[in-house]
């Protein structure tokens, strides 16, 4: 016995030309046309409700990134980093800060992907800069905002993660982001030779701990 799944009835549907609601044509059994009506009625009430909303009532086609903004992102970037070398800390988290509010406010049919991208490495020398001034709380929070977009390939974040955690005397917390960063990027990479130097730094401290 076929089931309702295998079973496909076509029904006769009229589309009104100037409302474009749907109806029923023919005639069908009293339950059928409930269920169909309720159906089509669900669409007509969905349809009134886009064509009410103010233009442009549809999302736009996806578009390529807007050339503008990252060109002011970048710029943005770049006056940050100068300013940091120039040790002008303030100055640099003002930049930064000003150049991650753009990126948060890309438009939705952008690529996520280059958002993340960027907000990542955004996020990381703003956590760096506070760092610079010895304001873990904020570096540490920069820092899992950075591996929040991107947790793979940013060795750094989770460097200043651990580093933030471990000036706090965090050092369990410390040694668990150190862990999983270690996971992630690899013991043996450029930057897992780092994250490995910081835990038996935070292992030396927990031992002096212990010994206390």
């Amino acid at each position: 016995m076929a089931s309702e799944i295998d079973i496909y009835n076509q029904y006769p549907i009229h589309m009104d030309p100037a409302s474009k609601a749907l109806s029923l044509l023919s005639s069908t059994t009293p339950a059928q046309k409930a269920l169909l009506t309720t159906e089509l009625e669900e669409l007509n009430t969905l349809h009134r409700s886009l064509i009410s909303l103010d233009p442009p009532n549809i999302p736009p086609a996806p578009l390529p990134l807007n050339p503008k903004r990252s060109a002011q992102i970048s710029k943005l970037r770049d006056s940050a980093n100068t300013a940091y070398r120039k040790s002008n800390y303030d100055e640099a988290i003002k930049l930064y800060t000003y150049a991650i509010d753009m990126g948060l406010a890309r438009p939705g049919w952008e690529p996520v992907g280059v958002a993340r991208e960027e907000l990542a490495g955004l996020y990381g020398n703003r956590a760096q800069a506070w760092m610079a001034q010895q304001a873990w709380p904020e570096g540490l929070v920069d820092a899992k905002a950075s591996v929040d977009s991107k947790p793979v390939g940013n060795v750094k974040a989770w460097w200043r993660i651990a580093k933030s955690l471990a000036e706090m005397g965090r050092y369990e917390e410390s040694r668990k982001f150190l862990h999983k960063g270690l996971d992630i990027e690899g013991k043996e990479s450029e930057g897992g030779k780092e994250l490995f130097a910081l835990l038996e730094e935070v292992d030396r401290a927990l031992l002096r701990g212990l010994k206390a």
